[in-house]
This record gives structure tokens, C-alpha cells and sequence, in this order.
């Protein structure tokens, strides 16, 4: 028994080596540059000229302008009697936040509102909760809060219906407008 035990151990080392020789992760190989562009032979009239003429260095083109931020953003709809956001309002709004976080210098007014369901302190509240929840969502999506005002303006303002529905259901939203 003191045979396997005074052997066992090295063997375990021996072995934990190995695995860890064979773990280690590989070197990256840095990828070739890409081949310089070819350019087309130029007419016999020019090459005269071009031998006698004194090598000229290429001219570089200026980097493309960054692009300009887009700011007209969706609204953001909501479920009824609810301040959660809809899943499908996720690629609406980390398109929002990636255009706000272009210019941080540039201010944002988050508007919620609700529709004519409930009663007026009720609505007002929900539309607050509202215009928070997707405040929230952008300064975790790295948009700066100082950028971002929330308010909630309960049922005024209605783009919909209330009589029916499918109004109600597009009145129940927060709207993202750059503050002026």
C-alpha cells in the first residue's frame, strides 16, 4: 500500500502537467497585409509623359465624415396597466442609446404617457413609471443620465383613439424627442 501511495502522487503532478501543457492557449499569427492595388497600364501617349514627367506621390482621400446621429426615434408602446418594457422594444431603443451616445452634449426630454383607462392620478403615475423605465433601460445601456429628462403627462396628448382599442394601445407610449 505505501508502494501505490508514494508513486501515486507524482504520477497525479506528471499528469496535471501534461493537461496543463496542452491547455495553454495558442500564439495568434498576425495575418498578412493586403496586397497593394493593382493598377491598370496607362495609355502609350501618357507613359511618354509620365517618363519624362517627375514621380508624383499618390494623393490619400480625407476618412469619410462620421455619420450624423439619427435622432428620429420610435415610440415605445406598453402593455396595458403596465410600466415594462416590451421586448420587441429592445432594437428601438439601444439604437436610441447608440445614436445618443454619439453627443453627449445633446439633451433628451423622454415624454410618457397612458391611456384614458384608470383614474387621472393613476395614469399620471403610470406614465411617470413609464418614461423612468426607459430612462432606466438607456443609462444601462451607457447614455448618460445628465443627457436623458423623464416626465409623464398621464392622458393628454393622445395620437389614438380611446374609444377604441387599438387607439388606446398607441396611446399607452413613451416618445424620445432631442430637447430644443
Amino acid at each position: 500500500m505505501k508502494f501505490i501511495r508514494s508513486n501515486f502522487a507524482p504520477i497525479i503532478i506528471v499528469c496535471a502537467l501534461i493537461a496543463l501543457q496542452s491547455c495553454k492557449a495558442k500564439k495568434l499569427v498576425q495575418k498578412p497585409a493586403p496586397p497593394a492595388p493593382v493598377t491598370q497600364p496607362a495609355a502609350p501617349a501618357q507613359q511618354t509623359q509620365q517618363a519624362t514627367a517627375p514621380a508624383q506621390q499618390p494623393v490619400e482621400q480625407p476618412a469619410p465624415p462620421a455619420p450624423k446621429p439619427d435622432y428620429n426615434f420610435s415610440n415605445i408602446q406598453f402593455e396595458f396597466n403596465s410600466s415594462v418594457l416590451k421586448t420587441d422594444s429592445y432594437p428601438v431603443l439601444d439604437k436610441a442609446a447608440s445614436n445618443m451616445k454619439i453627443d453627449p452634449s445633446v439633451k433628451f426630454n423622454l415624454s410618457g404617457y397612458a391611456s384614458i383607462e384608470g383614474t387621472d392620478e393613476h395614469n399620471m403615475m403610470l406614465s411617470e413609471d413609464r418614461a423612468n423605465s426607459v430612462k432606466v433601460y438607456l443609462i444601462n445601456s451607457g447614455v448618460s443620465s445628465t443627457q436623458l429628462t423623464a416626465t409623464g403627462y398621464g392622458t393628454s396628448s393622445p395620437i389614438g383613439d380611446n374609444s377604441t382599442e387599438d387607439g388606446r394601445a398607441l396611446n399607452r407610449r413613451v416618445e424620445m424627442r432631442k430637447a430644443n
